[in-house]
């Protein structure tokens, strides 16, 4: 591509030698990633013209212009597209599969996929990136989990009037989803949002909407944040609903399946240097008092071995749940190491994944506050 505006003559014959020897096309390579989607276009076209070859197009993304690339080279009349799954390639990546298929079938009209594929898109982009051990990309393009979030309250506002309005497309046509990311700027329409793709009715109590628009903006001036931890949201809504609800009227929040007496962390730093945290918690459960201690690596982790050795007798299905993720944040400010520390834990009981808050100025008490909101969430689903 770079030396065809100079020198096409000799371009022109290669391919023209390639096609000779009777392949079923010739795929025309961007190796160095350097094209912008106008060059592409103009060769490709110029190609097909003085060839009539079934053409191919293969872009890298240095330039981070390989999807454009590619679509550009599909209008200009290639009809053979070389990309990987979520990009994955050397350097920058390649043109990433699923933003083309995306834009080829959404935007372009092309049925390059069996009816019904597309809504595959989503499950497969994630399948792949857990087998190569690879975090999904929250903010690719169609299969993203953030492709379609929205968070402003003017967003949020306009999407309750048609989603469309900054939905470009209906996720569900690649088989993801919407969400409502509940933040310092969300208002009452991103929570009603929120609460229905939780599964919480917040419009039919006006009052209880009200009070937990208050109380997630009380939260989060503490540091608090629920963008990314819609679990610990989703039992926020729940209780400011059992709040509001009449006497008799079922309960839409779990009870908690344990209650905390006490816990402790000791860490024993040993003469060979190793360092060793120990836990013991005092809880009630099923109408037991439960004393268990554990160790490990790490203060959290001792916590939640000694939380699991005492309740797992009476409830089997902590067995399933496993911590997957867990993530710091000491937030900023001038108190430095008396700074406030958000902890967010993510869970899976290997068929579904949820992530849960906690905020404290102890990073122990915050981890137990996450992990705590973590059992309980679970508990909703066994």
């Amino acid at each position: 591509f770079g030396g065809f505006p100079f020198r096409p003559a000799p371009r022109l014959g290669v391919v023209g030698s390639g096609g000779g020897a009777g392949p079923g096309g010739v795929v025309l390579g961007d190796p160095n990633g350097g094209q912008l989607p106008l060059g592409i276009a103009e060769t490709v076209a110029a190609v097909k013209e003085r060839t009539g070859l079934r053409l191919g197009i293969h872009c890298q993304d240095d330039t981070s212009c390989a999807v454009a690339n590619t679509l550009a080279a599909v209008q200009a009349g290639a009809t053979h597209a070389q990309c990987t799954a979520n990009g994955y390639g050397e350097r920058a990546g390649n043109a990433d599969l699923f933003a083309v298929l995306g834009n080829l079938v959404t935007k372009l009209g092309m049925e390059v996929l069996p009816s019904g594929c597309a809504a595959e898109m989503t499950r497969v982009s994630h399948a792949i990136a857990e087998i190569a051990n690879i975090a999904p990309d929250t903010h690719q393009a169609y299969v993203g989990a953030s492709a379609f979030a929205h968070k402003a309250g003017l967003h949020a506002s306009a999407i309750k009037v048609d989603p469309l309005l900054y939905n470009h497309i209906d996720p569900e046509v690649v088989g993801n989803d919407m969400r409502v990311l509940v933040t310092e700027m969300a208002g009452r329409a991103s929570l009603e949002l929120k609460g229905r793709e939780l599964g919480v009715d917040l419009a039919s109590r006006p009052a209880a909407l009200s009070g937990v628009v208050e109380q997630v903006k009380a939260l989060e001036a503490k540091g608090w944040s629920f963008e990314a931890a819609d679990a610990s949201l989703e039992l926020l809504l729940r209780r400011a609903m059992d709040a509001d609800a009449d006497p008799g009227e079922e309960r839409m929040a779990p009870e908690a399946p344990f209650e905390l007496e006490s816990y402790r962390v000791v860490l024993d730093h040993r003469s060979d240097g190793q360092v060793i945290s120990e836990a013991t918690v005092k809880v009630h459960v099923a109408g037991e008092r439960v004393i268990a201690t554990a160790e490990g690596n790490g203060p959290v982790h001792a916590l939640d071995a000694a939380l699991r050795k005492a309740l797992t007798p009476y409830l089997p299905w902590l067995d399933e749940v496993d911590l997957a993720d867990y993530k710091v944040r000491i937030l900023s400010g001038t108190h430095g190491t008396n700074a406030v520390t958000r902890v967010l834990i993510d869970s899976t009981d290997g068929e579904r994944e949820w992530t849960t808050v906690g905020v404290h100025e102890n990073i122990v008490e915050a981890s137990w506050l996450a992990l705590c909101d973590a059992l309980v969430h679970k508990s909703m689903r066994v």
